[in-house]
């Protein structure tokens, strides 16, 4: 009875040490970063907003497809910077019984929609530069060059915002709308460089050129976040994590017999989760082992979302579908 009643106390003790500590950790991790993710898209929105109206007039009294297209792009950054705006107020949102992880896959989606976006842009500036290849206007090549240089200047301090307060390598959301700023910021280096050829030479073919070369440049990246976003609405194991190398670290602990059922997943950027089953020998006290696994898959792996089924040989279940 005494015996009993101390693994109960250790169950308690356990599941209550790992629950707080993933709560603490993720309210931890998220609160902060999300507060500065606002303010960096909060700035950055504003600048980009501002300069997307500059360049649009400024390209209709040029005559520039690079600034036009310049200013459609600009519109569709301040689009995406709004819409990873919402996706942080909706992924703060706290769960419910209907949505059990809340709302933060909004985010991805979020991202997923600004990847798209990119590439529509990159497909509609390539179809008004084959346009122009056939017949290339004349530009006012000067006044293009000042706009497209105010544009950069402001991409580079909407891109300088997000990075200085904002978590752009982690966090999905953020990245796509970093990635349409820094494509903005290579559409207005474009620019320029156009800008100087057709000043000293008169190559106003190089208006079209340079607009290609810029849609290139962003449909590698708008891919890269469309691959991605798919990759974890698809619920694909983490880029960061090796399957494999999870079922050896669980399958190592003394008293295994075998992992099976693993999954791992992505729920938004910076949280992973995982679940399976472990099969142990049926003398094992499986509150150690299970202590064991949590903390080999926070240690190792940096999970700290885990749902764990120990099972002795007494346990059988149907073959599971995935």
């Amino acid at each position: 009875m005494h015996n009993h009643h101390s693994n109960d106390s250790h169950h308690g003790h356990t599941h209550g040490h790992e629950h707080n500590h993933v709560h603490g950790h993720s309210h931890h991790q998220h609160l902060p970063s999300s507060e500065g993710n606002r303010k960096g898209l909060t700035i950055a929105l504003i600048i980009t907003a501002s300069i997307m109206l500059l360049e649009f007039f400024g390209g209709i009294v040029t005559n520039s497809l690079a600034l036009l297209s310049d200013s459609g792009h600009m519109l569709s950054d301040a689009a995406s910077l709004l819409l990873s705006l919402i996706a942080i107020g909706f992924a703060s949102r706290p769960a419910s019984p209907s949505k059990t992880f809340g709302y933060l896959r909004f985010e991805i989606l979020a991202a997923l929609f600004n990847g798209v976006t990119l590439f529509a842009v990159a497909i509609f500036i390539m179809w008004e530069a084959y346009h122009r290849f056939l017949q290339p206007p004349v530009v006012a090549s000067g006044s293009m060059m000042i706009i497209a240089a105010v544009g950069l200047l402001a991409n580079l301090a909407s891109a300088w915002s997000l990075m200085r307060k904002g978590d752009v390598k982690n966090n999905m959301n953020l990245r796509s709308a970093y990635l349409h700023i820094i494509s903005d910021a290579l559409g207005s280096i474009g620019a320029i460089i156009a800008g100087l050829l057709m000043l000293a030479f008169s190559w106003y073919i190089a208006d079209p050129i340079i607009s290609v070369i810029v849609s290139l440049l962003i449909l590698k990246s708008a891919w890269g976040v469309i691959k991605h976003s798919i990759h974890i609405l698809m619920e694909g194991t983490p880029s960061s994590l090796n399957q494999d190398a999870v079922r050896e670290a669980l399958e190592g602990i003394a008293g295994v017999v075998d992992v099976h059922d693993l999954h791992i997943w992505t729920i938004t950027s910076g949280l992973d989760s995982l679940s399976c089953h472990l099969l142990i020998e049926d003398n094992q006290d499986s509150q150690h082992i299970l202590q064991q696994a949590i903390q080999q898959l926070e240690e190792r792996f940096q999970i700290q979302h885990a749902t764990i089924q120990v099972e002795t040989s007494r346990i059988h279940h149907q073959p599971l579908k995935v």
